[in-house]
C-alpha cells in the first residue's frame, strides 16, 4: 500500500518534494520508484531508488533537477523537484517493483505491480 502526498501548484523555476508513505511490504529491502502522468499520455518513469539507497536512476527528462530518496526507518520515500517546468505537470505515482530489486527495465511501468492513488503537480508557466 503506498500513499503520495506534497502535490500542488507551483511556479515554473520553484520546487516541491513529494512523499510516499508504505505499507503492507517489507519496504527496508525493496526498491521505489515513482511514475508520472501527464493529461492524454502515457504512464512515464521518472525516478527509482534501490533498497539502500545507493543505487538511483532518473528521466533524461528530470535528471539534474530531480532527487529520489529515502528513510527506511519511517518507510518513507521522497523525490524533490527543483527547477521545474510546465513539462512536469502530471500526476505523479509512487510505485513498488513486482521484484524487489531495480528491474533490468526499471523505465517499463509493467514492470511494477502496487501504484499509489497519486498526487497532482501542476507548474504554471
Amino acid at each position: 500500500h503506498l500513499v503520495e502526498s506534497g502535490g500542488g501548484l507551483v511556479q515554473t523555476g520553484g520546487s516541491l518534494r513529494l512523499s510516499c508513505a508504505a505499507s503492507g511490504r517489507t519496504f527496508s529491502a525493496s526498491a521505489v520508484g515513482w511514475f508520472r502522468q501527464a493529461p492524454g499520455k502515457e504512464y512515464e518513469f521518472v525516478a527509482i531508488i534501490n533498497w539502500s539507497g545507493v543505487q538511483t536512476h532518473y528521466a533524461a527528462s528530470v535528471q539534474g533537477r530531480f532527487t529520489i530518496s529515502r528513510d527506511n526507518t519511517k518507510k518513507m520515500t521522497y523525490l524533490t523537484m527543483d527547477s521545474l517546468k510546465p513539462e512536469d505537470t502530471a500526476i505523479y505515482y509512487c510505485v513498488f517493483p513486482k521484484v524487489y530489486g531495480v528491474p533490468r527495465e526499471f523505465a517499463d511501468y509493467n514492470e511494477y505491480d502496487s501504484w499509489g492513488q497519486g498526487t497532482q503537480v501542476t507548474v504554471s508557466s
